[in-house]
């Protein structure tokens, strides 16, 4: 009995040793924190979190790192703004329960800013997802604050990008200054709360890519992309807060992706035979994802040589600088439509005579209103309101219709969706005609060639004809000498045979009186008598 006493007091105690020794492997506390160079590890060793320190810098750094990739991988920076310039640096909870880090000199550089009413109960544990929680006690699972909601410049599994509409926080990434500064970049990355939603990147506040509006499959605005390209992505846009998270179906591979100092969402995809991550980019990357490239009513291919030009009926607004490559300032209609000019007049309803460019394959301007109406009453519903300049329809989204300048707008080779943009009938007409002139001019020189064509060929068969009609009279002629010589030689041979003792007695030797004339074949005589 003593003996089973025993052995459940040691188990209990072996069972306490090992939860406060998982608790310090995993979780800081306010009895608990770490100093340079101690570290946090998570459950299962996926992740890390404690001080670093970049390649080329001498700063220090908290932060969240893989634990089991050789390489050094940052995913979440603590201090990012307000680096430890030596090995003093703590993090720890304080006494007003928030997660904090502390130089040497008791001075903040960093703090979860959170309210905590029970400070004292209130732990820190990093999760094998890589996210860093901060919770208070006193009712288990309550998070006060996430390294999810606050993240640095990496995008991992299972974390949201998210936007709440109501409250106005929005979870973003940010860009580092450099590969070697990981403080606040130019580049801001999230999910914009449009009048359709839409993955955006701005550069100092101001827009600068746009993923184009999604459809309830795909973002519409990116080149190439198709439901495949978005294995493990979620978009929820239902109702506020939306969201976009990430998390691969693929176990075996391990992928994060990063807003880059550039500005560039990038894929990275570890490499185990080359012990390093991989680069790859899910958005093509072109001057024609710049937000804007070509301004107002300029269209961009980047198939072009020149990649922007103006829309069908528009010039550039200011042509040197168009001509030096800068389009910012985008382009002018230079015929006002029908139904402004009604308008101002004051003599129509607003509709005019105008009438729609189809273009196909692209990527719908920035800003649409959406509509629920069915695709064969978009362009009625257009054509009603002279201030709309253009509509789309897509099945997942519904008409889409802008007002006012069309901006970044882009040529795609595939993909994409059908844009109609109003213009004046002239305008339209213009390119019937030149369609008109172009079909009269090769049907025009079509049959310049089939008359020149028929004209070479009755030369050619006429000749024919003449030679064979030649060879004919000589064949005839030929054969009639030949008839003629034979009818001769016929009579010839019917004519009595005549010695020359006859000869002699019927012209009397040849007696000069008997003489008749002189021919090419000698003298004739007449015969004195009937010969026989």
């Amino acid at each position: 009995m003593g003996k089973t006493i025993s052995c459940s007091v040691l188990l209990a105690l072996i069972s306490c040793f090992y939860l406060l020794f998982a608790t310090a492997l995993d979780t800081i506390t306010p009895s608990k924190s770490i100093k340079d160079p101690d570290v946090i590890i998570s459950q299962n060793a996926v992740f890390r979190l404690g001080f670093f320190r970049l390649a080329n810098s001498t700063n220090r750094y908290v932060g969240i790192l893989y634990n089991q990739i050789p390489v050094q991988t940052v995913v979440w920076v603590a201090n990012r703004n307000r680096p430890l310039k030596d090995s003093s640096g703590i993090l720890n909870i304080s006494d007003d329960g928030n997660l904090v880090v502390s130089n040497g000199k008791a001075e903040v550089l960093w703090s979860s800013h959170v309210n905590n009413t029970a400070p004292n109960a209130t732990t820190a544990q990093l999760l094998d997802s890589g996210n860093l929680v901060l919770s208070n006690g006193e009712d288990g699972a309550s998070s006060l604050w996430e390294s999810f909601e606050d993240p640095s410049n990496a995008f991992i599994e299972t974390m949201k990008i998210s936007t709440d509409v109501k409250t106005g926080r929005k979870v973003e990434l940010k860009s580092w200054k450099s590969i070697d500064d990981p403080s606040d970049g130019n580049f801001s990355f999230g999910i914009e709360p449009f009048n359709i939603r839409e993955l955006v990147i701005r550069n100092n506040n101001q827009l600068y890519f746009r993923s184009g509006p999604w459809n309830g499959n795909i973002f519409i605005g990116l080149l190439y992309m198709y439901t495949d390209n978005l294995d493990g992505f979620e978009v929820f846009t239902d109702k506020s807060p939306y969201y976009m998270t990430y998390e691969s179906s693929n176990e075996s591979m391990l992928i994060y992706y990063e807003l880059d100092s550039q500005g560039k969402f990038v894929e990275r995809e570890w490499d185990a035979g080359k012990g390093d991550w991989s680069k790859n980019y899910p958005t093509i990357q072109t001057d024609c994802n710049v937000y804007g490239k070509c301004g107002a009513f300029g269209i961009c291919d980047s198939m072009k040589r020149t990649i922007c030009s103006c829309l069908k009926g528009f010039e550039p607004r200011n042509i040197e600088e168009w001509s030096r490559g800068n389009w910012s300032s985008g382009c002018f209609r230079t015929t006002p439509l029908q139904c402004q000019r009604d308008n101002n007049n004051g003599s129509g309803a607003g509709q005019g005579d105008d009438g729609f460019l189809e273009m196909k394959m692209m990527k719908v301007p920035a800003f649409p209103a959406r509509s629920s109406i069915i695709n064969g009453e978009c362009k009625d519903q257009c054509m009603k309101n002279c201030s709309c300049m253009a509509y789309a329809y897509d099945s997942g989204i519904g008409c889409m219709m802008w007002s006012g300048d069309l901006i970044d707008v882009q040529k795609f080779s595939t993909g994409g969706v059908d844009l109609y943009i109003r213009m004046p009938s002239s305008e339209l007409d213009k390119g019937k005609s030149s369609k008109i002139i172009v079909i009269t001019t090769v049907i025009a020189g079509i049959v310049v060639v089939i008359t020149i064509s028929a004209l070479f060929l009755w030369r050619r068969m006429a000749k024919h004809k003449g030679r064979n009609k030649k060879r004919k009279q000589i064949k005839h002629q030929f054969c009639s000498e030949n008839k003629e010589e034979n009818s001769i030689g016929v009579k010839l041979q019917q004519l009595p045979v005549i010695n020359f003792e006859e000869l002699a007695t019927a012209t009397n030797n040849f007696n000069h009186a008997k003489k008749l004339g002189q021919g090419g074949f000698g003298p004739v005589y007449r015969c004195a008598g009937n010969i026989r």
